[in-house]
């Protein structure tokens, strides 16, 4: 028996962009397992939906996380780039330290290409981390910030900064919105809109609370 387990945009992978591949991928195989209703949906587009009975979606998953007090940080998590929306995080979070100075930010990640840097006191770079430590991070912070630009096909980081009681901010492109019911979802999100949703759970404390408690559960 045959199980293919799609990871990405079927649509964007050799072998299952067209229509007779992907009938011809589901003639031949027992299960398909996708990582998100939208990679599911992706995978079809123009055809009969009936087909969908030999499919599945199983997400990703992610331990319990101990509860432990939050600070007053702001973490990104991901490349250092414009498709993972680095920009975008770069623009609101100047104007967030400059107005918040009690309020810091972090950056986790690096770029082999890079020309988005962040110049701020309140700012630090970790440059890449592994698993472990980025979660004890995540532990710790209060907001966290995932602004795709492109269509991620679940959003690994946005669900494990849920995990670990983050208020989560995510663009909602691909399959981010289904990562949590309680993330903060904005399509079509640019630097303004980002700058006031972390503005709004920063002068919110009690909502953002709330937000945090329902992301762990």
């Amino acid at each position: 028996k045959f199980i293919l387990y799609f990871h990405n945009d079927p649509l964007s992978m050799s072998g299952s962009k067209s229509t007779s591949e992907r009938i011809s991928i589901l003639n031949k195989v027992d299960k398909i397992i996708f990582i998100s209703e939208w990679v599911k949906e992706r995978f079809f587009k123009d055809l009969d939906t009936d087909l969908k009975h030999k499919t599945q979606v199983i997400y990703h998953s992610v331990d319990r996380r101990k509860k432990i007090s939050k600070n007053n940080i702001i973490t990104y998590v991901g490349k250092l780039n414009h498709s993972k929306g680095y920009d975008l995080f770069k623009e609101a979070i100047l104007k967030i330290l400059d107005r918040y100075p009690n309020w810091k930010a972090l950056s986790i990640g690096d770029e082999s290409r890079r020309s988005i840097y962040i110049n701020h006191k309140n700012h630090k770079e970790l440059g890449y981390l592994n698993h472990k430590k980025t979660l004890g991070i995540l532990d710790k912070t209060s907001i966290a910030v995932v602004p795709s630009k492109w269509d991620e096909p679940f959003g690994r980081v946005s669900l494990e900064a849920t995990s670990c009681g983050c208020a989560t901010i995510t663009s909602g492109t691909g399959g981010l919105s289904e990562t949590s019911n309680e993330s903060i979802n904005i399509r079509n999100l640019d630097a303004k809109k980002l700058y006031n949703s972390i503005k709004m759970l920063i002068e919110k404390p009690k909502e953002t609370s709330k937000i945090q408690n329902l992301s762990r559960k």
